[in-house]
C-alpha cells in the first residue's frame, strides 16, 4: 500500500473542503512553523484530535562503528517523539 504524498495531501483536502490548494499548504506551513515554535518553548505541542509532540533527551551511550567494530561514544541529544492520541490509536487497532 503506497503512502500519500504532501502534494496528495494537499489536493485531497482542497478538493474535500472546498478550499485552494495554496491556501491549505499555507495552513500546513503555518501548523510547521507553530509547533516548531511550540516545541522550543514549551516542550510539547498538541495537535487536537491527532497527538502530541513532545521533546525527549536521550542520554549518551556506548555504540559501534559497523564498519571497524569499535566502541564509539554518541553524545546525548535533545529529540522529539510524537505519542498518538487514543482517538487515534482506537480508530487504527
Amino acid at each position: 500500500m503506497a503512502r500519500m504524498t504532501q502534494t496528495e495531501i494537499v489536493n485531497s483536502l482542497a478538493e474535500s473542503s472546498g478550499i485552494a490548494k495554496k491556501d491549505v499548504k499555507g495552513l500546513f506551513d503555518s501548523l510547521h512553523a507553530l509547533a516548531v515554535s511550540e516545541v522550543k518553548k514549551n516542550g510539547e505541542f498538541t495537535v487536537p484530535g491527532f497527538g502530541k509532540l513532545v521533546k525527549a533527551t536521550r542520554k549518551a551511550r556506548d555504540g559501534r562503528n559497523p564498519a571497524t567494530g569499535a566502541v564509539i561514544r554518541i553524545p546525548a541529544k535533545t529529540t522529539v517523539k510524537f505519542r498518538l492520541g487514543k482517538a487515534i490509536k482506537d480508530a487504527v487497532s
